[in-house]
């Protein structure tokens, strides 16, 4: 089952600009793969229409499927019906991660969750006054889904899924269109992120905002929705400093 949708899966494959190099093409379609966009098992485009979608040439997608093949996220099957297929693993997923997570500063990382913060904040408040009832089900359903997620995995995807969702239900297509773009970035991040957590407690906690959301108290929704993306980033920073003390002794 796809869990966004085919607009968040179109935003986050486009075009790169000039700096598409390999290992930005590797972490896009990571981050596909890592938000469920591209689905376990699925085919992806021949090499000519990938590479046309991304405007890279076919040199850097090759060298992109690549890395990822070595990270045991793509297989490539020979013959008849062959072809590059998505290999979902928690483990590369995992692995994918750690390494980003110590490529990005504390200071982009500080960035990041500031900007989420604004967004997601906002995008509550905004839903707050004009949620459907048909998107405040949605919400619900995806934060009771959250308290059944099978693994991290799933967990993080139905995560990803309820910030976009709470963007649509702001009504705002750029408000939207910005989420998803974060999402794309905190998708290999945040595989990091708290790995002890309880499904229950996540779900509680985004099942408080949907209910201040249908209260229609904006401000409640808001502050929950800043508050909570704000310790998540506080952990990630605390992860990334972690993990680079203990590799750099």
């Amino acid at each position: 089952m796809r869990l966004l949708s085919g607009d968040a899966r179109d935003a986050l494959l486009t075009p790169l600009g000039d700096a598409g190099r390999s290992e930005e093409v590797a972490r896009r379609l990571g981050s596909a793969i890592a938000l469920g966009l591209i689905e376990d098992g699925e085919q992806l485009p021949s090499e000519s229409q990938l590479a046309a979608t991304l405007n890279v040439s076919t040199v850097t997608l090759r060298d992109a499927l690549a890395d990822l093949r070595q990270r045991g996220l793509v297989e490539t099957r020979r013959g008849r019906g062959g072809g590059s297929f998505v290999r979902m693993s928690q483990a590369a997923l995992a692995a994918l991660s750690r390494e980003r997570l110590g490529e990005i500063g504390v200071s982009d990382l500080r960035e990041l969750g500031d900007l989420h913060a604004m967004a997601a904040g906002t995008a509550a408040r905004l839903a707050a006054e004009r949620a459907s009832a048909t998107e405040l089900a949605r919400l619900r359903d995806l934060a009771a889904r959250m308290g059944d997620a099978r693994d991290a995995t799933d967990l993080h995807r139905l995560e990803g899924r309820y910030y976009i969702e709470m963007a649509a239900a702001a009504q705002s297509a750029r408000l939207t269109r910005l989420e998803i773009e974060i999402q794309g970035d905190l998708a290999q991040v945040m595989w990091r992120l708290r790995p002890d957590r309880s499904a229950g407690s996540v779900a509680a906690e985004r099942a408080a905002v949907v209910e201040a959301v249908a209260r229609h108290d904006g401000d409640r929704a808001r502050a929950l929705t800043e508050a909570q993306v704000a310790e998540d980033t506080r952990l990630l920073i605390e992860d990334h400093i972690t993990m680079t003390r203990s590799t750099a002794s």
